[in-house]
């Protein structure tokens, strides 16, 4: 199936640097690269028009002018070409956040984000008010691995510190050649000092999709982002688990900390869910913005409750899944409200080695809502805490078997250990993740409401 292209990434300002961290990207399909684009309705060499149906001449005239003043009265020498990126650059980031030019090196970095290799530090970044915001690391990167959290604010670079004048350049920093070393001085959220952190960049080959069993009859599916592989990867990988260990009674999809990446990835992992129902619509002002996404029939759980793990990291693409879920009652959502970001880029070549990524529509789920700047509420809200053990002192009669002189079960198992109830497994997932702990727990819920109700009723 062929889908014009569209992108759903969690942020940005500059595509090179903030997919410099991560995959998301532009792409027409799962096999097609982000540049081969449809023909559009969009037509460069038609002046805009002002309010009155005419062009603007005055404003050409004045940008005009302006351009000569810089070039002749600047206190250093400007370059043409330099000036015309600038202006044009200046143009889209006024738009939104999310719009960009994107040069040689932009669409060479947009390729790779699409494929989900490139070297870097595996994190996911927004400009905000001239300072560089972490949305998410990825997992398993040296960004990850050094505690780099969501909200975290990335002051300095290299001991240079960020600023409205250089957060472009700061953000092409990040990237850079396998086994060099950056420092970056992190403000963590909720506080005030700066930590210094020393990173080696490295090839981030990012497999977007873990699955593994959590316990007997319970699946995890983790989708770190959404890449042109994910969809097959996801559909192999829980095939094969399902083969080895048998159709479950229930799976966790877990999108937290994921920061979005391609509409048409977004859209076959709901369909692997669903069997029917609307995915998601789009509308805009251009013919080829107005969409609508719709499941077929074929569920990789073959309808087995489904919870979805969200948090404020959880975005874009990764928004779609969750609300296409949520609408169409396939799954509950557990967490925190997701990020957000509810519009969708086109990326427009301009010649063979320049484009512009302009937001051209904005997504609605199953139920025609926008989440633009409002993000998704969970079903199930949950605070995001860590948990641990309590201190105890040991107990001397715990149970009717401590007692001396106590009668023995008769059916009790040779070698049994009455203590193996699972509690210090439901201990160790707690205290090292406490949202999937409680997701399990919601979802053996469901699975006995599933497994009560199919059993035929008495007569």
């Amino acid at each position: 199936m062929r889908f014009p292209t569209y992108s759903l990434c969690a942020l940005l300002l500059a595509a090179p640097f903030v997919h410099a961290q991560t995959a998301p990207a532009p792409a027409t399909s799962a096999h097609e690269p982000p540049t081969d684009l449809p023909a559009t309705h969009v037509h460069a060499n038609v002046p805009a028009k002002d309010a009155d149906g005419q062009p603007s001449l005055d404003d050409i005239r004045r940008f005009s002018r302006v351009y000569d003043i810089v070039r002749q009265a600047y206190v250093e020498p400007v370059g043409n070409k330099e000036l015309i990126k600038d202006a044009i650059t200046g143009m889209l980031a006024g738009l939104d956040p999310h719009s960009e030019y994107l040069d040689k090196q932009g669409l060479a970095q947009l390729d790779e984000d699409t494929t989900g290799q490139y070297s870097g530090l595996g994190i996911e970044v927004l400009e905000q008010d001239g300072g560089l915001l972490i949305v998410t690391p990825i997992d398993d990167t040296p960004a990850s691995r050094a505690g780099i959290k969501p909200g975290d604010s990335i002051v300095k670079i290299d001991g240079a510190l960020v600023d409205p004048q250089n957060v472009d350049a700061m953000f092409k920093k990040l990237r850079g050649k396998p086994g060099s070393k950056i420092t970056l001085t992190i403000v963590h959220k909720g506080s005030d000092t700066p930590v210094d952190m020393h990173l080696v960049r490295e090839n981030i080959a990012i497999t977007s999709v873990k699955v593994r069993q959590l316990e007997p009859g319970y699946d995890y599916i983790r989708i770190t982002q959404f890449q042109s592989d994910t969809a097959p990867d996801l559909e192999r990988k829980l095939a094969a688990l399902i083969a080895k260990d048998g159709a479950p009674k229930g799976a966790v999809l877990d999108l937290r900390n994921n920061p979005g990446g391609l509409l048409t990835a977004a859209v076959s992992v709901s369909d692997d869910f669903l069997d029917s129902g609307t995915i998601v619509t789009t509308r805009g002002r251009l013919p080829d913005s107005n969409m609508s996404f719709s499941a077929h029939p074929g569920d990789l759980l073959d309808g087995a409750p489904l919870v979805v793990l969200v948090n404020h990291g959880t975005a874009s693409a990764a928004e779609i899944v969750s609300g296409a879920l949520k609408d169409n009652h396939r799954a509950l959502l557990m967490g925190q409200r997701t990020f957000g970001k509810g519009v969708v880029q086109t990326v427009l070549p301009l010649d063979a080695d320049h484009a512009v990524k302009i937001t051209t529509a904005r997504y609605y789920t199953p139920n025609g809502t926008s989440i633009q700047a409002e993000g998704i509420k969970p079903d199930i809200a949950l605070a995001d805490i860590d948990v641990r053990k309590a201190d105890t002192a040991p107990a001397l009669i715990d149970s009717e078997a401590d007692l001396p002189h106590h009668l023995a079960n008769q059916n009790a198992k040779a070698g049994g250990n009455i203590d193996n109830d699972g509690s210090a497994a439901a201990t160790r997932l707690a205290t090292s993740d406490y949202a999937l702990s409680q997701a399990l727990n919601v979802l053996k819920g469901l699975a006995l409401g599933r497994g009560a109700a199919a059993k035929p009723s008495a007569q």
